[in-house]
């Protein structure tokens, strides 16, 4: 057994990572879009938001049979490390699992962080992984999938003038991408409303923005080949950002799209402008990307506000995601 790591750099090992990858989510998520070289390379060049995690490949004979990750933070949750861990179905209940956790718990405790959190596919097997090297459930994540040909427009058209009026002073925008260098601070107090999305029993600090971040971000949809869209809501009288919607759509297959943050900020929230946010979006992706067959987005499960918005634009459950954390 052999454990390294590489970097966005090793194509070899890149080219390993992606058929590995690609293995493992046709076994557990088998609904999930698939991999591709280029994108495991910027992955883990530029991570989300330019804090790109640690990767290692786990061999056997000469095999990849495993890989895991280990990610750590300077902009909050400073005593955090997420892990990262998935081996080939065929090779599981060999131990290459445990081997590369022990790897990167020490890896963990070189970088002075005390608390391990990861997650996992909703299942028997991983559930009993997770128990048995000491991990708690703290946090169910549901992936929900839009299918764009099941959508009545009529039927959105109706919510969306029904919802209008509860926004009388508010406008919706199609924000530029990359965001302007002197819109970013405004981006930034906006993007900050995620914070109050559940984390439920998460040992989970609230998430530091700054302008550099959102910049990173935006990189790294770029890099990871997503044209990215943002839809934002304007407070009329005072001009503040009330409200954000961001979907990024693959360029090499546009019939993907990738739902990322929908916000409202606390001062603006009660007015329906997270329907009407969500529907603006889909008539802006109906003319810049008519080949658009699908949109993947991610909820807290305990985010009945949320899910009630998806649930009205016709999301349907795909699968469950846990995450976990423990003590070092």
């Amino acid at each position: 057994m052999d454990i390294h790591p590489f970097g966005p750099d090793d194509h070899d090992d890149l080219v390993a990572w992606t058929g590995l990858a690609n293995a493992i989510s046709a076994s557990d998520a088998p609904w999930t879009m698939r991999d591709t070289v280029a994108r495991a390379g910027a992955r883990f060049r530029h991570g989300w938001d330019g804090e790109p995690e640690s990767p290692y490949l786990l061999r056997v004979g000469g095999a990849v049979v495993a890989w895991g990750s280990i990610a750590t933070s300077e902009y909050d949750n400073l005593d955090l490390a997420f892990l990262t861990l998935g081996v080939h179905p065929e090779h599981r209940r060999r131990g290459h699992g445990t081997a590369l956790l022990d790897r990167l718990r020490a890896e963990a405790r070189r970088r002075g962080r005390t608390l391990l959190m990861t997650e996992a596919w909703e299942s028997v097997a991983g559930d009993a992984f997770a128990v048995r090297h000491g991990f708690e459930r703290r946090l169910a994540g549901i992936n929900r999938r839009q299918l764009l040909a099941e959508l009545d427009p009529s039927d959105l058209d109706k919510r969306y003038d029904d919802a209008l009026p509860h926004a009388a002073d508010y406008a919706l925008e199609r924000w530029p991408t990359p965001t302007p260098e002197d819109r970013l601070d405004d981006l930034v107090a906006m993007a900050s409303s995620i914070n109050d999305a559940p984390t439920d029993d998460l040992d989970y600090e609230d998430e530091v923005f700054t302008p550099g971040r959102m910049r990173a971000y935006e990189v790294g949809w770029v890099a990871r080949g997503f044209r990215q869209y943002r839809l934002v809501a304007r407070h009329l009288p005072t001009g503040e950002l009330a409200g954000q919607t961001c979907v990024g759509v693959l360029a090499a297959d546009p019939t993907w799209g990738e739902q990322d943050d929908t916000t409202v900020t606390r001062p603006h929230r009660g007015h329906r402008l997270g329907l009407l946010l969500k529907i603006g979006m889909l008539r802006w992706l109906a003319e810049a990307e008519p080949d658009l067959v699908r949109i993947d987005t991610w909820n807290a499960e305990s985010n009945a506000h949320m899910i009630g918005v998806n649930e009205v634009l016709g999301y349907r459950v795909m699968g469950r995601e846990w995450a976990y954390q423990r003590s070092l």
